[in-house]
């Protein structure tokens, strides 16, 4: 056992590396040496209070007729583990698969990264018509919609670019509108270049651009043709920038996209790969991170709570002494709309994650409270095709946690800068 002193020292020297860039909360899944035994101990003890609730919230899903076998909860600060059950369980998670993915995005670029998208004319220029072909190389965004296209369409006409006489040539894996298909996602772009050809999607979306551009004129005589690389003598015309990857991320996990989450881990060798990688580097059994792909589609995506729990510190821990902290990319309750948000009774301040399939709800964040600092959980429901009533009492779980830790909302994201938006043209340069 440790004395006071012992105990004041360790707890003294746990700040002192905290304010240095370590994390204590993945501390668990590091290996201690014995004379580190008694702070593990304390690492792990759980709050008797806590973990009432938790059985209380277990017993009213067995009561319901919910499996307790096919549920996991884990609860943590900095210190302990508050509550849990059936922790180190790996269950199907869903969607809290993203949380693996935007760790992962972290690991290979920074949150300011953009993807850029650049665009090629082959042959002669003269007097708005390309006597050649409109060339598209990909590079990785997976947020260019119908609104991007829009301003890469005036930039064109900007410079002096009005017809194709060739092929609009796509070059690479490019995706638009969430269309994970070269050719498809090129008839998309073809059509919002020219509002002569615009359907009623497109027609939506334009009216609800501020501020609203010009409509743009491109129109391409040439058939829809795909590449592996880009043809001989293509002359560099205009580079498209997408959203930063904080606000890819943030869009993502708001709106828990798949194809968005697939498109990031395929430029990341997979969710196999992912997950293998994770559990890695945060030396956890590779048992409790199960992927199958980025997105979280398919009951084989395992996750155990506390996997899920330390993906989040992780994330936390990836951006200390940057200007963003996990809260900048998941959704607040109180703060964000639509997507995910609604229809949820979570207590304000709280950033989470959700995760949905037929038999399968979960829900992962963190609570910033005034007297336990961070407290990050995880809830992970299986079973039962009871989406609803899993979220119903997910969220009576929190407001509970919450009366006897009062939450403190972090600081609303949007007014860290000013925010960008859809078809901004100041992502666009030219040559």
């Amino acid at each position: 056992m440790l004395n006071g002193l012992t105990l004041g020292i360790l707890v003294f020297l746990g700040f002192f590396q905290q304010g240095d860039g370590m994390d204590l909360a993945i501390a668990p899944y590091a290996s201690l040496q014995w004379q580190e035994a008694g702070l593990f101990e304390i690492r792990y003890q759980q709050d008797t209070n806590t973990q009432t609730i938790v059985d209380r919230y277990l017993t009213q899903l067995d009561s319901g007729g919910k499996d307790p076998a096919l549920q996991g909860i884990w609860l943590e600060s900095a210190w302990s583990t508050l509550g849990s059950h059936q922790g180190n369980q790996p269950l199907s998670a869903a969607s809290l698969t993203k949380i693996a993915t935007t760790l992962a995005a972290l690991e290979q670029w920074p949150l300011t990264h953009r993807f850029s998208t650049r665009v090629y004319t082959t042959g002669t220029v003269a007097n708005g018509l390309v006597q050649g072909d409109l060339v598209i190389e990909a590079g990785g965004d997976p947020l260019f919609v119908w609104e991007e296209a829009i301003a890469l369409g005036n930039a064109l006409n900007q410079a002096g670019i009005r017809q194709i006489e060739g092929d609009l040539i796509i070059v690479g894996d490019f995706m638009m509108n969430y269309v994970a298909e070269p050719a498809t996602s090129g008839d998309s772009l073809r059509l919002a270049l020219d509002q002569r050809a615009w359907n009623d999607a497109i027609e939506t979306q334009y009216q609800q651009m501020s501020p609203r551009p010009s409509r743009p004129q491109v129109a391409i005589a040439g058939k829809i043709l795909t590449r592996q690389a880009l043809p001989d003598g293509a002359t560099l015309v205009l580079s498209h920038q997408s959203l930063t990857l904080a606000d890819i991320l943030k869009q993502m996990n708001l709106y828990s996209n798949n194809a968005v989450a697939e498109a990031i881990a395929q430029n990341l060798n997979g969710g196999p790969a992912m997950g293998t990688d994770i559990a890695q580097s945060l030396n956890i059994p590779t048992s409790e991170i199960q992927l199958i792909n980025g997105s979280g589609l398919g009951v084989e995506n395992k996750i155990s709570p506390r996997a899920a729990v330390a993906m989040l510190q992780a994330i936390d821990s990836k951006l200390q002494g940057q200007p963003f902290t996990v809260f900048d990319l998941l959704p607040i309750a109180g703060q964000d709309r639509g997507g995910t948000v609604n229809n949820r009774t979570i207590p304000p301040g709280i950033a989470f994650k959700t995760g949905t399939l037929n038999q399968v709800s979960a829900l992962a964040g963190v609570m910033p409270t005034q007297t336990q600092g961070n407290v990050w959980f995880a809830i992970i429901n299986n079973g039962t095709w009871d989406v609803s009533g899993y979220r119903q009492q997910q969220d009576q779980l929190l407001q509970t946690l919450s009366e006897q830790w009062p939450v403190i909302p972090p600081v609303d994201s949007t007014q860290k800068s000013p925010p960008d938006y859809f078809g901004n043209p100041e992502r666009i340069q030219g040559n």
